[in-house]
């Protein structure tokens, strides 16, 4: 896979999803919760989520609608300086409990080494994943962008998308945008779900880690390469 590739002419624009690849686990509901630890009384507002979740289930399933009504329980209105507090140690707190996997950071250093044009996609908030990607070392960060208030002194956060859900087909109009971005360049991307699939399927070489049972048969049937990272 393009992790041993030599340096060549033309650099690749290599792709990374967040959650389940390049970490073990999914990001947001541990930065939810870490919050909302911090400030029990915000649990008072959790009481809606519930029904919050039978709705999802029950109507049109829309996971950017359910995002954003998790982040607006757990701290819509607070302001800017706290959220932003929160962000930067929950991000310190990644690297202290080793939250990613050794073999993802191994296949980013080397993509860096050959000189490839590095990029974080995820689904995740621009609450926190830009300062992800900047820990990483990436190019660019693509994530799910929420709304802010604008209440002087300080803005508070809304918590409505201001983006669609970089999710799914969202993501294949993320890397339609990067081929304009990065002209002629070659894409291999990296993912670990069924969601991922569109745009894995788009990219020039593609990789689906740690995936599932159902994610690798549907892999598979796309030509899509699968493998684990540890």
């Amino acid at each position: 896979m393009p992790a041993t590739r030599a340096a060549a002419a033309i650099p690749w624009v290599a792709v990374f999803d967040l959650d389940g690849t390049l970490t073990w686990h999914d990001t947001l509901l541990p930065y939810l919760l870490g919050y909302a630890a911090r400030r029990p009384w915000r649990m008072l507002r959790l009481w809606r989520m519930p029904f919050a979740l039978m709705g999802y289930l029950a109507s049109h399933r829309d996971r950017g609608v359910l995002k954003s009504q998790f982040i607006r329980a757990v701290m819509g209105g607070d302001a800017r300086p706290d959220i932003d507090e929160w962000s930067a140690a929950y991000v310190s707190r990644l690297d202290r409990r080793r939250a990613y996997r050794p073999a993802a950071l191994a296949a980013l250093e080397a993509h860096r080494a050959v000189g490839d044009r590095l990029i974080l996609l995820s689904a995740s908030p621009d609450l926190y994943v830009p300062l992800i990607g900047r820990r990483l070392g990436f190019e660019r960060t693509l994530c799910t962008e929420v709304q802010w208030r604008e209440n002087p002194p300080v803005d508070r956060l809304d918590g409505a998308l201001r983006s669609a859900n970089r999710r799914g087909a969202e993501k294949s109009h993320c890397l339609a945008w990067l081929r304009t971005q990065y002209p002629g360049m070659p894409v291999v991307a990296y993912g670990n779900s069924d969601s991922d699939l569109p745009h894995l399927a788009e990219a020039d070489r593609a990789l689906l880690v740690n995936g599932s049972a159902r994610a690798r048969r549907l892999a598979a049937a796309r030509g899509i390469a699968v493998g684990d990272w540890t």
